[in-house]
Formats: structure tokens, sequence, C-alpha cells
């Protein structure tokens, strides 16, 4: 039985490990006496008159002129270590461009590994990379990296999105054998047009390069990184000797152009299975100056982004799908700052969507007698623009704006056959505005505002935030802070009522010691019960007041038979604002390390998590008392990850929650289960498959049930009874099966295909309801016999053929299949089998599109003509 004894095991458990983790010397727990000191290496660029030709061979004789930077630094797995197989590389610059040229020896030439990747990936490959920080804030940055194969991915580092792999820049890189084999080189040439800097006569750089050995799982750096010191753009060295640089016109236009045609088996008089679009647009890029550029896509196209993982929501929160349209995600850590922006929100389905099928009499827009004809799930976008940069000072500005056209809906008088409009959403603008200070020692303070103003008399909103990060001079501690207040002043959609959360506020503080083997920090916030960011951004529950403590001890040097070996440990508290009630309280904590020999990484979590009150599950405001017990709990998880470098590898993740008995009812134990099974098979250096299977299995969770009681229709006395303020909860048996199969074949580094096929069945089965009342009590109800029982599935195929015939200029070629069923009540099943031929034999839509991108830029093309 799980008692207090076992939970006062698994507290001491968690404590002798924090002080395991904390019992080393100070001492010792720093780098070996070989790893380097904190320095600054510095190599000079040298000017030419006349470009390179990109070949990947350093053969002009330019190349020879200038300064070389090596003497690479081991920084995985060992860091400190000297290279062993030199690096050498070089860097060239005229008025257009900068060129890098590099030659990475090896011990034979099948020491190097070529796996042939997608753009931005990288695979089983050795690769090359710089870095740049033109603007020497220690904080923001650019990566270029390329792979042995040619292959091409680039970054942006900033303190809001850390590395961002979704920035895409136009640059252009060779790479070629040595003449002996043992090793090769790459030319890389970065137009001035893909990076910002400030007009100045002489300038310095911060610069890094980077070197993968993948053979031995090995990673170097020119300038030396310490991993115990928090920060990467700060351990850069300088590029020197930048002198009479003029940033240029950065304009150029990307047009496209697309075609549809789409299939879906409605088999009905008067509506057609297949239809065509053709479609048109561009994106837009002007350097307003030196350090600000305006990107804005007009009429654009996001009809080939890969599908959602579409999931079965039980919680009381949205679910929240990643960002994968180009334009969202490129150039975005000045607005990302804050967590205010949610790009998901604009395109996104009109915020009177689910209220149109919905009767008049229970609150939603549907007239006795009507049916929805048509009912558009998104919104047109119009135009979006982003205005970004950053000044000589190291002051960020970006302005982002968007436009969403209004939606309707389309009703139908089911006797008399009359059609009439509904407005889901009006004609609205997003806009987000931020100033974003860097300040000396990684420190920086932001100001940011968003703002969705809609058309009529909806209500549109406004949030301001302050954000502010400080850092003492030796980067040991910080202290850094944010406070926010959100505004939303009006009308609810096609209604007479104003809004009730109007303001509201937030504030969250945390310091620590961030630099070390041994790190901690202490936070504490509060979310106000009115405070709401929804319209732009995303919250997952506010009214709360939380605070925690964390502590972890890092060890990078090898040891034993492991390399290293991270570990972390913690305590949380929480609250509710208003009233102020207890939430709960926890403890966790969690180990990796990677072993020496075979490269394989496993790792636990444990968290223990006590009696707790979760307010949100019943769906009601907290001022009636109404919450759901939830008995004590302990999480156990561990994973193991295989060496990637071989041929066959695999990924294993499972855990376990056991929950105390609930002495308050007479209920069987609860129980959470969750396995996730990830095969990886690479058949050539072109070709590779990977399988993922995910299994959650819940048992005897009680949750909240939406009863969707007509209230038109007559109704007995028992569930009279239950239509009072008391909630419906559900004791439920929860399983959910993924699977997920991907596969890639790579052509050339320039052509691929992919492949990508999904298939998601989570079920329901409710075995006894209980009423909840205020100060969690709960009745059970024998007698309700209503079916609650789902079954949700979903099915998709993406797949992509991609050429970049040019630079910044490609032909995609992508079909998409999709499809699902959502069963409610006495035919919703638990059975697998029987999901999967409902999944398999329902209709599904199918969507193949061309779409052609081609990258015009104005220095280029004038260079051409002239």
């Amino acid at each position: 039985m799980f008692s207090a004894l076992a939970l006062r095991r698994v507290l001491w458990l968690l404590l002798s490990f924090l002080l395991l983790g904390t019992a080393e010397p100070l001492a010792a727990q720093s780098l070996p006496a070989n790893a380097p000191a904190r320095v600054r290496r510095q190599v000079a660029a040298q000017r030419i008159a006349a470009p390179i030709k990109l070949d990947g061979l350093l053969d002009e004789a330019a190349w020879q002129a200038a300064p070389v930077a090596g003497r690479f630094t081991e920084y995985r797995p060992h860091p400190g270590h000297a290279e062993r197989l030199p690096t050498e590389v070089r860097i060239l610059y005229d008025d257009a461009a900068m060129y890098v040229g590099a030659k990475m020896i090896e011990a034979s030439p099948d020491s190097i590994r070529r796996e042939l990747t997608q753009r931005d990936n990288v695979g089983n490959t050795d690769f090359f990379a710089i870095f740049l920080d033109p603007y020497r804030d220690h904080l923001n940055g650019y990566g270029f990296f390329v792979m042995s194969t040619g292959v091409q991915m680039d970054t942006r580092y900033s303190p809001a999105n850390g590395e961002d792999g979704a920035w895409n820049a136009v640059w252009d890189s060779r790479v070629a054998p040595l003449p002996d084999g043992k090793g090769w080189s790459v030319e890389i040439r970065i137009p001035y047009s893909a990076i910002r800097f400030a007009q100045a006569p002489v300038q310095t750089w911060g610069l890094q390069f980077m070197r993968q050995r993948k053979r031995d799982n090995q990673q170097f750096t020119w300038n030396p990184i310490n991993p115990a010191v928090d920060g990467f753009v700060n351990q850069w060295g300088e590029l020197t000797n930048l002198e009479n640089l003029h940033p240029p016109l950065r304009l150029s236009l990307t047009p496209y152009v697309s075609a549809y045609v789409n299939h879906y088996p409605y088999n009905e008089l008067g509506k057609q299975n297949a239809t065509t679009s053709f479609n048109g647009g561009a994106d837009l890029k002007w350097g307003i100056n030196e350090s600000f550029t305006l990107d804005a896509t007009l009429i654009p196209d996001f009809g080939q982004t890969i599908s959602d993982n579409q999931v079965l929501n039980l919680s009381p929160f949205e679910v929240q799908y990643p960002e994968n349209r180009p334009f969202f995600t490129e150039g975005t850590e000045l607005f990302n700052k804050g967590g205010l922006f949610y790009s998901r929100r604009i395109g996104a389905q009109p915020m009177g969507f689910a209220d149109v099928s919905v009767l008049q009499a229970q609150g939603g827009l549907l007239a006795k007698g009507e049916f929805v004809y048509q009912n558009p799930g998104v919104t047109r976008l119009l135009n979006a623009t982003k205005v970004s940069g950053r000044t000589s000072k190291g002051l960020g500005i970006g302005v982002f704006n968007a436009v969403s056209a209004a939606s309707y809906a389309t009703v139908q008088d089911s006797l008399s056959g009359r059609q009439r409009q509904i407005l889901t959403q009006p004609l609205t603008n997003y806009n987000i505005v931020v100033l974003d200070q860097s300040l000396p020692h990684n420190s920086y303070v932001s100001l940011i505002n968003t703002n969705v103003t809609r058309g009529g008399q909806t209500y549109n909103a406004n949030v301001t935030a302050g954000l502010f990060r400080l850092v003492d001079k030796k980067n040991q501690h910080a202290f850094s802070g944010q406070l926010n207040y959100s505004q939303r002043h009006g009308l609810a959609l096609n209604s007479e009522a104003p809004i009730d959360d109007q303001n509201g506020y937030k504030y969250y503080l945390n310091y620590g010691k961030i630099s070390g083997n041994f790190t901690w920090y202490v936070d504490h916030g509060i979310e106000s019960d009115t405070y709401n960011p929804n319209d732009l951004g995303i919250l997952f529950g506010n009214n709360n007041v939380s605070q925690s403590v964390n502590a972890s001890y890092n060890k990078y040097q090898p040891f034993w038979k492991v390399n290293n070996l991270y570990t972390s440990a913690g305590i949380y508290h929480s609250f509710l604002f208003k009233p102020l009630l207890y939430q709960n309280t926890g403890f966790y904590g969690s180990a990796n390390t990677t072993f020496t020999k075979s490269f394989l990484t496993t790792g636990f979590n444990v968290n223990v998590d006590p009696l707790r009150r979760d307010f949100y599950e019943p769906r009601t405001a907290p001022l009636g008392g109404y919450y759901v017990w939830v008995p004590s709990s302990v999480n156990l998880g561990a994973f193991v990850s295989s060496d990637y470098r071989k041929k066959l590898a695999y990924d294993i993740n499972a855990g376990i929650r056991p929950y105390a008995l609930d002495n308050r009812v007479e209920r069987p134990r609860r129980l959470a289960y969750g396995l996730t099974l990830s095969p990886r098979y690479r058949v050539s250096d072109k070709l590779n498959f990977r399988y993922t299977f995910d299994y959650a299995l819940k048992v005897n969770q009680m949750g909240y049930v939406n009863d969707g009681f007509d209230l038109t229709q007559p109704i007995d006395q028992f569930y009279s009874a239950l239509l009072t303020p008391d909630v419906l909860l559900g004791r439920r048996r929860v399983v959910t099966y993924t699977n997920t199969l991907a596969a890639n074949y790579t052509f050339t580094n320039r052509i691929s295909l992919t492949f990508r096929a999904r298939h998601y069945i989570s079920s329901v089965h409710y075995l006894s309801f209980a009423r909840l009342s205020p100060n969690g009590g709960e009745e059970n109800l024998p007698g309700y016999f209503r079916n609650h029982d789902t079954s949700f599935n979903a099915f998709n195929i993406d797949a992509a053929f991609v050429w970049w015939f040019a630079p910044g200029s490609q032909v995609s070629l992508v079909w998409k299949n999709a499809g699902g069923t959502s069963i409610l009540g006495s035919e919703a099943t638990p059975l697998y089998f029987d999901n999967l031929a409902s999944t398999i034999n329902t209709a599904h839509n199918n969507n193949v599109s061309v779409k052609i991108l081609y990258y015009l830029d104005y220095l280029t093309v004038r260079s051409r003509r002239g």
C-alpha cells in the first residue's frame, strides 16, 4: 500500500541524493588543470579585391595570405582537451560578402561520416560551423553550418529563443575532399545581406568556429568553451581587421505560385469530390537601414505546412501546437521575449466557431430548426509584416503586424431553405512592439506590448510587460524578473455582455547561481485571477501563486565509466491567488549520464506529489469552492538512448505513477503508465527509417464530465437534481496509442524526399460517476446511466519532395492525407483494432500541391545586368 511511510522513504532518498551531489569540495568541482581559462582569441580577416570562386578547394592565392585560426579545443565529450587532428580556418572579405575557408584533417578518408540529410538537419555526419556576433553584445548571434556532404544549416542565438534552428538565410557553400584524401575542406560565402551589422570604419565582431567529428562523437571549438560557465555566445572569440564595411541595400523578393488538387469523397448530389485552386503571392525583405529589416508576406499560402499532431484533450486547458509556418518561426527572437506571443493565434479558428453549432437557448447562435451549412475552421490571413533590428548601442527594436479577414458561418433553415450568415470573427489586427536593450555582462532590459484590435463592438485586448536580467561581472549570479499587465475591454462576440476579465497582472522573480558545477535558484510568481494574455499569447491557468527552489550539480569531465553526470532536485509549492487557498506541494529529482565506451545515455526522474487540490478541473470559478482532491502520488520515469552512430539505434522512455488510496471515497487505486519505443535504422547514407510507438494508460482517473444536456427538451427528476451548480465527475480508464513512421531518402544535398505517417487512437471508458460539491466533496451516483464513452482517431500522411535548385529557391511537391473519427456514447469502443478499422474505413481527405519559390536579390540582379 502506498502510505505515509513510503512517502517518507522517497523524501529521504531525494534528500540523500541532493546532499550527495553537494558533498564534493568546491575545489574538486572545477574543470581539470588542463582546462582552458576564459579567453577571447582573435583572428584577423583579410580583405580581397576579387570574389572567391566557391568549389570547396582552398587553392586561390588569397587563402594562403590570410591569417590562420587553429588549435581547436574539445567541447564534447571531454571539455578542455586539445584536438589531435588539426583544423585550419581563414577568413576573407570584400565589399559584398565574407568568405570562410576551412580544412579538417582526418586519419583516413573512411573516418569522415557522410550521411545525407535534408537542409537544417544534422545526421550521422561531420560538420564545420562559423558563428558571428556582429554587435559583440555577447547575447545575440548567427550560426552557419556545413556538413561534410554539403548540406547547410543555419541558426540564430538569442536570450528569448536560445538556439533557433527555424531561422533561414540565403548563403552559399561548397565542400571537397583534401588532395591526399585525409580530410575535407569547405568554402562558405556569407553575403552581408544575410546578417546585420553597424556602420563603422573599423569593426570587431564576436567569432567562433566549431568542428564535429562524428566518428568519435567529438565537437571542438576555436575559442574554448567551458560548459560550467553560463552562456554560449559570451564565450566566443573575436574577428578583427574589418575595415570600411558598408551594410548593403538588403532588398529581396521571393514570389511564389502554387496549385492544389483536393479530393474528399462527399458523394453527395451538388457537391464536387475534387476541387482545384491556384495561388500566388510573395515574401519581401527590405533593409530599411544598416540595422533594421522589414519582412512582409503578401497573400501567404501555408497549405504545405506539416499536419498537426491532433490529440484527444480531456484537460481544462487548450492544446498548444507547435508553429510550422516559416514566416512565424524565422527571425522572431525579439517577439518571443516574455512569452506573450503564441503565433498560432493568427490565422487560427474563429473565436465564435463553436457557438454557431449551439442553440440560442443554450447560449449559442443557432435558431431552432437551423443547421450549419458552412463554418470555416480557420481565419484567412491577409498579410503580415515584421520590422526588427538592433542599433550599434545594443537597442533591439521589433514591430510585428498582421491582419486577418472577417470570418462568417452560413446557417440554413431546414424547412424554408433560407440561409443567413453569422459573424464568427471580425476583421482583426494583431500588433507587437518590442524594445530590448543589451547591457554589459550578458544582461538586458526589455519592454513588450501586444495588442489585438477587432472590428465592430467586439472586445479588444492589450498586454504590456517589462523584463530584466542582471548578471554580475563574474557571470556567477543572476537576478531576473518580469511584470505583465493585461487589459481586455469591450463586448463578447455577438453579445451585449461585457467580458469579465478586463484587467489583470502577473509578475515573476528569479535569483540564483548560474555558473559552476553546482548551481541553484529560487523563484516566486503571481498570476492574478483576471490576468489573461490569450488573445495573442497562451496561458495555462491563472489565479496562481507559486514558488520553488532548485539545485543542480553537474560533472562535465569523465569519471568511472561515464563521460559526464547531470543532476537536479527541487521543491515547488503553490496556492490559489483568490481566494488564498492551498493547491499543492511537490518534490522532484533527476539524473542522467552518458557511458564512455558505448555512448549509451540513460537517466531517471522522480516526482513526489503529496495530496493536492485541483481548482481547474471542475471548470468553475474557484470562488465557488469547487476543486478535485488528487491523492498523493509518486511518478518514476527512466529513459535509455543508444549511440546514434550505429545503423540500428533506439530510444526507450518509460514511466509509472501510482496514487495513494483515496480514503474519502471507496474507490480503486489510481495508476498511470507510459511507454515510448523509438527504433531507427539507417539503411545507407541516403535512406533511413524511424518508427515511434507511444502508449499511455490511465486507470481510475477522476475527471470533469461535460454532460451536454439539451435544456429545450423535457428532463426527468433525476436529471433535474443534477442541474445544480454542482459538477459531474467520472471515474474513467483512458488508453492512448500513437504509431508514427518516418522515412527519408536524400538524393543529393539539395534534393530530398520525406514521408511521415501518424496514427493516433485514444479511448475513454467511464466506470462510475460522482457529483462534486463545494470544498471537494464527492457523492457517488450509482443510478446515473448516461454513456459518456469516447473514441478519438486521427490519421495523417505528409509526404514532400523538395528541390533547392538555387540558393533560397525551391520546388516542392506535397501530398497530404488526413482522416479521423470521433465516436461518442455506446458506439465508442476501447478496442484498438476496432478503432483502427474505423479510421481506415472513414472518409479521407487527399491533397496534392505544387509550389515554386524563386529568390530574387536586388544586388545580385543588378550585378548580373552590369
